[in-house]
């Protein structure tokens, strides 16, 4: 049986219809310590997405880790999950018919990822042409330092949690023609170590015009996520337009994404009770396997992060500024990413620069590029939009948190740059290493680049987190972001680029 479709959410809930709207924000009142969004805060930190002080200096590769930890892992190593043999045959048949599925998995320097999808673009039901997809990632978080798989992965999915309570409230600046409707998180009971649900409705125009229903778990070092989209259009509508079209309704999008994740946290844990205290490899080659001749289309699978030869050309561009904050740097590109998203990273690190008096200091930069594009392969603003969106809401739950060794300073919108772009000064003293660290984020079209500069000084006798460690300063750190972004933009639009 297919899952009933409808135009729109619920009167009551759409968000025109809602009495006085929402509202504009939350309240200033500080948060203590121990509430779960302060968990989420640090996760942003460590994924570089509200300060890249941690993920600059401090990262504890799978090559760093001590010897014996290491070479227990190696011995231990089997092939992860597979995911796509995790739903029951009669689950995919009802709400993907005839799908195509795809299989990926790879090893990333903080997770390994393991994804399937299960797609129809196209199922012919009377007089309309339906469309299905189901996607599911699971990620396996490694361990950093003193922190396990187990809480990395909570720290993953308190920010994706907090990132959702944001969306519930946040309004996004609409153009005429645009509609946006974000449900109210759904904690989801039995599931996991923990699980929610949300629902997203998108109209734009007329060929824009979508929705989907979104889950996430967590079952030990693992965090899964679960999409839902499905929709449906007569067969006689204009081509490439949003005449007639339906899609997915909230009620039906949260209990399909809902049964999803119990059915693929069951396949995790069983999978985690098999092998405890692994950590997985990914498989062995990525497959695609039509279940009908008529569903053929199958992906490009999606390459590992790999480390480049030389710097990407944007980068370049932005070379004079960072080596001018950061002299005598150590440099790095790597790029890698899923399909829709390409990433690459560039880092100009030196960890021991002669400050004079027998001081030495640490300086950062790294930038990372998010490349979005849409089935179709062009460039895909929309995506971009959401992701930034997404950012920008985990950085906004973090502010003005009340911490003893990490602070975030308020979110300061940046006018007059990119298509918008926001940045977010953390002083962080947790761990092996301190430092103060300016972000700045920017969305410009189907780009989502995100600067950092992090940085300390520290006696040379002195290791790097001596309570003798002075923190580089909001002024310096967040000056510093923007001449990087204002480099790198200059370069994306033709100028010097320099510093």
């Amino acid at each position: 049986m297919d899952v009933p479709t409808g135009a729109s959410p619920s009167s009551a809930n759409r968000p025109e219809n809602r009495p006085g709207g929402r509202p504009e924000g939350r309240p200033k009142a500080r948060r203590p310590w121990v509430m779960p969004a302060v968990a989420a805060g640090v996760a942003v930190l460590l994924a570089g997405g509200a300060g890249g002080a941690y993920l600059v200096f401090g990262r504890t590769s799978a090559s760093e880790q001590p010897a014996a930890k290491a070479s227990a892992q190696k011995a231990a190593a089997v092939t992860g999950p597979d995911v796509c043999a995790m739903l029951p045959k009669e689950t995919v048949d009802r709400l993907v018919p005839q799908a195509t599925v795809t299989a990926d998995s790879r090893s990333g320097e903080y997770t390994i990822t393991f994804n399937c999808t299960w797609a129809n673009q196209r199922i012919s039901f009377g007089e309309y042409w339906r469309s299905r997809q189901v996607e599911v990632k699971v990620d396996q978080h490694r361990g950093d330092g003193a922190k396990t798989g187990r809480s990395m992965a909570q720290n993953s999915f308190d920010i994706d949690y907090s990132s959702a309570k944001y969306g519930e409230t946040a309004k996004p600046t609409l153009k005429k023609g645009e509609k946006d409707y974000t449900s109210k998180v759904r904690d989801i009971q039995g599931v996991g170590d923990g699980a929610f649900a949300q629902y997203v409705w998108r109209r734009s125009g007329n060929v824009l015009w979508y929705s989907y229903g979104e889950a996430h778990a967590r079952v030990a070092d693992m965090t899964i996520q679960v999409k839902y989209q499905a929709n449906q259009q007569r067969k006689d509508a204009q081509i490439f337009s949003s005449d007639t079209v339906q899609s997915v309704t909230e009620d039906n999008a949260i209990r399909e994404v809902t049964g999803l994740a119990g059915q693929i946290a069951k396949g995790v844990a069983a999978w985690k009770a098999q092998h405890p205290d692994v950590l997985a490899q990914p498989l062995k080659a990525p497959s695609a396997t039509p279940t009908a001749p008529s569903a053929s289309a199958t992906p490009t699978p999606t390459p590992s992060p790999t480390q480049l030869a030389a710097m990407p050309a944007d980068c370049v561009a932005a070379g004079k500024a960072a080596t001018k904050l950061v002299p005598g740097a150590e440099t790095r590109a790597t790029g890698g990413g899923t399909g829709a998203d390409a990433q690459n990273e560039c880092r100009w690190l030196n960890r021991k620069i002669d400050a004079g008096g027998d001081v030495t200091k640490t300086r950062s930069v790294l930038i990372t590029t998010h490349r979005f594009t849409n089935r179709a392969g062009a460039p895909d603003a929309g995506a971009a939009k959401t992701f930034y969106a997404s950012r920008r809401g985990g950085a906004k739950s973090v502010e003005d948190l009340d911490s003893r060794d990490v602070d975030w300073a308020k979110l300061s919108d940046i006018k007059g740059m990119g298509d918008a772009a926001y940045s977010q000064y953390i002083s962080y003293r947790r761990g092996a290493i301190f430092a103060g660290s300016a972000t700045v984020t920017i969305q410009k079209g189907a780009l989502v680049v995100t600067v950092d500069y992090a940085g300390q000084q520290r006696p040379d006798s002195e290791p790097t987190n001596s309570p003798k460690v002075r923190l580089m300063p909001s002024k310096e750190a967040v000056a510093g972001a923007l001449s990087v972004s204002r480099a790198y933009l200059a370069g994306l639009e033709g100028g010097p680029g320099g510093g």
